[in-house]
């Protein structure tokens, strides 16, 4: 069941890579994607932390809205 779990989670998580227009904006370049999600941990890491997560939270909420 964990195993079940785990990969409909990371499903998602692609969904939401997707959801964002990352894949075209890319041109599903893997190392891109990659070095994005470095600089956003990086940023987390920071003293920002708490600054970025309130502006993301709020962009991902309007996203995730009714439309």
């Amino acid at each position: 069941m964990k195993r079940r779990e785990r990969t409909r989670h990371l499903i998602e998580l692609g969904g939401l890579v997707q959801k964002a227009g990352l894949i075209e904006l890319t041109d599903d370049d893997r190392a891109v994607l990659l070095g994005a999600f470095l600089a956003v941990a990086a940023k987390l890491q920071g003293e920002e932390r708490e600054q970025a997560l309130t502006l993301w939270r709020r962009r991902g909420g309007r996203e995730f809205g009714p439309k």
